[in-house]
């Protein structure tokens, strides 16, 4: 079966995953990681999207990224990188067959509070995984720069810096906001599955009409069964 298209509109913002073929490691080494971040700057610089928010982990990647008008589309960005990163793996590591899962996954938000709590949420994986007790104590994230300013070149002032008074402000803000999260949602675990719009009403209303696009993707397999043996239309 032909796969649809995918739907992704020029002048939002995407919450984009992408994950190892059978969840399997893409990140052996801190070279690879370093490998990554090189790739994701030289596409960066040649399709000029701006970077919100990142994470990278062993086995998937999640980036906030939003693509400019003057630049290119966001499959053109997304299969830039991913094919550059699988051809920098199979070289190093001689490995062959399907390495990346699928295609990625991208999640259209609004440039509002939604996109704070997307960002909290890649940037909260390693505190899900469990592999750091604090968002800050992991070093392949973009929470460093965006909570405290650390140095990194691949971050992008963020989109809402302008409702707040000041850059520190805002990271102050933005600190307390991730630890909210935190406490109230479980680090928002399951937050984003299975959803291809996340915002506000009206912004689900409004993309939903223009593009013709569902708010959330369909479970898979047959209807379920009403009592009495009969299946739901």
């Amino acid at each position: 079966m032909p796969r649809t298209a995918r739907i992704a509109p020029q002048g939002f913002v995407y919450h984009v995953l992408s994950r190892g073929n059978n969840k399997q490691t893409i990140f052996k080494d801190e070279d690879d990681y370093l490998a990554y971040l090189d790739i994701l700057r030289k596409y960066k610089e040649k399709y000029r999207f701006k970077l919100y928010h990142y994470v990278l982990m062993a086995n998937h990647v999640h980036l906030v990224i939003e693509p400019s008008t003057q630049g290119g589309a966001l499959h053109q960005i997304m299969k830039g990188i991913n094919l550059s990163y699988a051809q920098h793996f199979k070289k190093k590591y001689r490995y062959t067959g399907h390495f990346w899962q699928d295609r990625f996954k991208s999640i259209i938000v609004s440039n509002d509070e939604y996109l704070l709590a997307c960002g909290s949420y890649v940037e909260l994986n390693p505190v899900r995984a469990n592999i750091a007790k604090e968002p800050g104590a992991y070093r392949w994230s973009s929470y460093g720069a965006n909570a405290y300013g650390k140095k990194d070149d691949l971050i992008d002032e963020h989109v809402l810096y302008g409702t707040l008074s000041d850059h520190e402000t805002f990271r102050k803000e933005y600190r307390k906001f991730v630890q909210e999260m935190r406490r109230k949602k479980e680090g928002m675990r399951g937050e984003m599955d299975r959803k291809r719009i996340y915002g506000g009403e009206k912004f689900l209303a409004h993309v939903q009409k223009k593009f013709n696009l569902a708010a959330v993707i369909q479970e898979r397999g047959r209807p379920k069964k009403e009592s009495g043996g009969k299946s739901k239309k």
